[in-house]
């Protein structure tokens, strides 16, 4: 009744986690639970965590927060399946939760009828189907396959999934020693239909893919099947053993772990721009998973409002003028306000998770490197694949590619060329260049104005900051970075900065300026 999935770079860890995980789906009030995830843990990562490989952040802090609502997001390894769940079927106990868009949009809510009994609602239903009663037990070949075996397994898998009824609020439960029944020996026929099952072919002109199974079509087919499950009324479950339940390796190199971001987040554009958008969700889910799912498609997109940010401290020093036009005292106020609201947030969930410190700044800088780089790529990819249909191939992630076998760290040191590292480059280089400026303008000026030169070179250093294991990553082990690196970040740096140097200050600000005006000889 239940199906574990794991990469292939993952291995059990704790020989207790997949019991823990059915104790979830067979308690009282678990038959509604679609799957338990259980976080990714890792090994092989560099003591200082340089690229957040371990994502704690993620793991343990948004993770389970949504385990407070209809349960977390399936990442794709180190989960239990009810099986079916999987298959593409209703919960045998469903909620709706009308939201703001079923008014706006006018969904057509099906409903059953009101005098259909418990065992009525007990039957299994598939879900995104136009019927409002049980399904069609002729249907299942065409929707499973011609394997007759596979679809007589289906009822026996729900029932032998159902919680024990050992108490009488437990209605259709399953029977005390109902498992306890020895299994038939698997004959020779059963083993050739078996081997018929798990061929390429067999899922031909069927649902697999579509709505039944693992969801075919996304980068991010993970995210997609969970949404579908919780889409149909399911919920899931976040489990975090004391003893980590599975571990794997994930990618150390700068390069192979920019990729491996860049295909996440064109899968999240991909869900954006596809019909398991959240804003399309059945009301069966609930509101705030909505929101959370919806935050899942729309993520990259603010790696185009990042990148804004990261270049105005550096435009401020360039032009002369502040990013705000004046400092009055209810606009510090407000950034008072601001500040200590976030610094609190952050506190409370390092208190809530058990987090370090470092783990999250390790987080917040990685989140803009990848921000200005591959969820920038991202954007533009997932748009040409949704607009113009040109498909992006994408290659397994590189875990190991290191020449020194002895060193267990190799290959974080590894420098390989792409173009992803342009952007963040480009921002480290014009926020120096304007920096220099900056300092030299209001030295040489007659009347220094420090303060405001203060103001824009804080806030390019704080970029710079978050950029540090980026520039860190780029030196390498032995300065072997790529000259084409420095050549072509160098040349768009210039060119850039020129043209911020020479932006004119708007008519009637002339005092505004650091320490005078700036012109070409």
């Amino acid at each position: 009744p239940f199906i574990l999935n794991l990469d292939c770079d993952h291995y059990i860890y704790n020989c207790k986690a997949i019991r823990e995980g059915m104790c979830f789906m067979m308690d009282r009030g678990g038959d509604r639970i679609c799957y338990v995830q259980f976080p990714q843990r890792f090994e092989g990562i560099d003591p200082s965590d340089r690229y957040a490989n371990h994502n704690t952040v993620f793991f343990d802090i948004n993770m389970r927060a949504l385990d407070g609502l209809q349960g977390p997001v399936y990442v794709g390894t180190g989960c239990l399946f009810r099986r079916i769940a999987l298959y593409g079927f209703d919960p045998p106990r469903s909620k709706e939760h009308p939201g703001f868009f079923d008014f706006c949009c006018g969904r057509r809510k099906k409903r059953v009828a009101a005098a259909s009994s418990p065992e009525e609602n007990r039957a299994l239903r598939m879900g995104d189907s136009d019927d409002e009663g049980g399904i069609d037990l002729s249907l299942l070949p065409r929707k499973f396959g011609n394997s007759s075996f596979l679809v007589d397994s289906i009822p026996v898998a729900e029932f032998q999934g159902r919680p024990l009824a050992d108490h009488p609020s437990i209605k259709n439960g399953r029977p005390p020693g109902a498992l306890t029944i020895p299994r038939d020996l698997l004959d020779a026929s059963t083993v050739a239909e078996g081997i018929s099952v798990i061929s390429c072919w067999y899922e031909d002109k069927t649902e697999w893919g579509g709505r039944i199974g693992w969801i075919y079509g996304s980068v991010t087919e993970d995210v997609v099947t969970g949404y579908r499950m919780h889409n149909r009324g399911w919920r899931s479950i976040y489990c975090v053993t004391k003893r980590d339940a599975f571990r794997g390796t994930a990618p150390i190199n700068l390069t192979d772990r920019l990729h491996q971001v860049l295909r996440w987040a064109t899968g999240s554009v991909e869900i954006f721009f596809s019909r398991n958008n959240a804003f399309l969700a059945s009301p069966r889910m609930k509101l705030l998973q909505r929101l959370a799912y919806l935050n899942v498609g729309i993520y990259p997109f603010t790696s185009i409002f990042l990148i804004v940010y990261c270049f105005l401290p550096a435009l401020s020093l360039f032009s002369g003028q502040f990013i705000v036009q004046t400092l009055n005292i209810t606009f510090l106020v407000y950034l008072l306000i601001i500040s200590i609201t976030l610094c609190l947030l952050a506190l409370l969930e390092i208190k809530w998770s058990n987090i370090s410190l470092e783990e999250w700044w390790r987080n917040e800088q990685f989140w803009l490197i990848g921000g200005t780089s591959a969820h920038l790529a991202a954007v533009l990819q997932g748009l040409l694949k949704v607009i113009a249909g040109i498909e992006i191939s994408f290659t397994l992630t590189s875990k190991s590619a290191g020449e020194d076998n002895d060193d267990e760290f190799a290959d974080l040191y590894v420098i390989k060329w792409t173009s992803l590292m342009i952007p963040p480059l480009v921002i480290m280089m014009v926020n120096l260049i304007a920096i220099a400026v900056g300092f030299s303008r209001t030295i040489y000026s007659t009347i220094p104005q420090w303060s405001r030169l203060l103001g824009g070179v804080f806030f390019s250093f704080w970029v710079l900051a978050h950029l540090y294991p980026f520039a860190k990553g780029l030196m390498g082990r032995r300065g072997r970075t790529p000259t084409i690196v420095f050549v072509w970040a160098g040349l768009i740096a210039i060119t850039v900065s020129l043209l911020w140097v020479a932006i004119k200050p708007p008519s009637g600000s002339q005092n505004t300026d650091i320490g005078g005006s700036f012109s070409f000889p």
